[in-house]
């Protein structure tokens, strides 16, 4: 058989469910013939990453249905985890972990492996949930089960975070306070010699907002360091610049720094206990934002927000609406790299004129929140950026693929939503 003849049989133009019912098939053609995926359309390409990523999350479930049984055969003795590394060739501390989210998914996550059966969600993205969700009791994890069934199916394993962290703190807030409160209390600074004659230098459980504020302050100064004849990378930089402030105090013009907390009202008052949001961070527990908003250098903005969405439409103290174009209220309103999946804070990126939806390339002029790496990303071709109407970003990839981001909402329950789809053929 001539080596272009499987090529018609492996991928349908559209049709990633094909590839899905013909897989073992296309795996010993591509195994035979590895031009074949030369051969491909850069669209079918993408639909086998997909349909092979999914496959292999249905093969983690099954797998993890086995350790768990595995688990409950030994009477859940600490020797398991041995076991599987054994059989994995893994080490003992990755089995462990992977022993513990086999237990927890099936006891106490099911709609999340139903996710993996369905190929939906793979086993790092559960190991998030399963994370942020072992301090809870049974009833209030599976609530959280269940709201997040919804949620977690095409969001990163860092948005899969976040969701589970904030839907935990929501049913418990009382508990995310006292984990918040333990966690404070074992803080710590860590140094780890290594065999190369570096050490790792960290500081551990650290407040958020201190934590935040102090990376904020040492990239400032790096990147104003960062000139033509800066040899240092930006990584380099802001090590210097933080071993320096440790030891002379000198590592840059000290000022004022800036993060984005987002909380609701009744949250403010102490009416309610529901998580706030920092921006590029993620949930933070009610009694954190409360500290933070009480500090002696915090300012406060009032932020006017749609009822309906919660997007922001005004800040305040001005006694007039800011221009919809103001770099501030543009980093506000989107909060964090509007690039789908991106959780760079806003203040720590740039504005770029993006093209509205039917209009021209040349007439760009709406203009939207990116990270540095995004905002490169945005002007390579075949990557093309709109914006609608109602302020949702689409990003088409070269192989057609179209993601989609709206405008995140000033409400702390509500995240942006990201959604994938094929671009339309014109």
């Amino acid at each position: 058989m001539a080596p272009s003849q499987p090529l018609r049989k492996v991928v349908p133009s559209t049709d990633s469910s094909n590839i899905s019912d013909r897989l073992p098939f296309v795996l010993s053609t591509v195994r035979a013939d590895p031009d074949v995926l030369q051969r491909m359309k850069d669209d079918q390409v993408v639909d086998l990453i997909r349909v092979t990523d999914a496959e292999i999350s249905k093969l983690q479930a099954l797998q993890l249905r086995a350790i768990a049984d595995l688990s409950v055969r030994r009477r859940r003795a600490p020797g398991t985890a041995s076991e599987v590394a054994l059989a994995l060739s893994i080490t003992e501390h990755r089995a462990g972990a992977i022993v513990s989210a086999a237990n927890a998914l099936i006891a106490r996550l099911p709609r999340m492996l139903n996710l993996m059966d369905d190929g939906r969600l793979d086993l790092y993205r559960a190991m998030k949930v399963t994370d942020a969700t072992a301090w809870l009791s049974r009833d209030h994890v599976r609530l959280v089960d269940a709201t997040l069934e919804g949620r977690v199916p095409g969001r990163n394993a860092t948005q899969v975070r976040r969701a589970a962290a904030y839907a935990a703190a929501q049913v418990d807030p009382e508990g995310a306070e006292q984990r918040t409160e333990r966690s404070f209390v074992e803080r710590r600074l860590a140094l780890h010699h290594q065999d190369t004659g570096v050490t790792s230098l960290s500081i551990n459980n650290a407040p958020t907002e201190k934590a935040t504020a102090a990376y904020a302050r040492i990239d400032r100064a790096a990147r104003a360091m960062k000139t033509p004849d800066e040899s240092r990378t930006m990584d380099q930089l802001r090590a210097d610049i933080a071993m320096d402030l440790l030891l002379s105090g000198t590592g840059g013009a000290s000022e004022r720094t800036e993060v984005f907390l987002h909380v609701d009202l009744a949250t403010y008052l102490g009416v309610n206990d529901f998580p706030a949001s920092l921006a590029g961070r993620g949930p933070v527990a009610a009694s954190v934002a409360r500290r933070i908003i009480g500090g002696s250098d915090t300012t406060l903005r009032r932020v006017l927000t749609d009822p309906r969405s919660g997007q922001a439409i005004e800040l305040s103290p001005t006694r007039y609406p800011l221009d919809p174009a103001h770099d501030e209220f543009i980093r506000v309103r989107d909060r964090e790299c509007r690039q789908p999946g991106c959780t760079r804070p806003a203040q720590n990126c740039g504005i770029e004129a993006t093209r509205a939806q039917g209009e021209t390339a040349e007439a760009a002029d709406q203009p939207v929140t990116y990270c540095s790496r995004h905002r490169r990303l945005k002007g390579q071709p075949d990557w093309d950026y709109e914006v609608t109407p109602d302020g949702t970003v689409n990003v088409a990839t070269p192989a057609g693929r179209m993601h989609s981001t709206t405008p995140p909402s000033m409400e702390s329950g509500r995240r942006r939503s990201t959604r994938s789809r094929k671009k339309s053929r014109r």
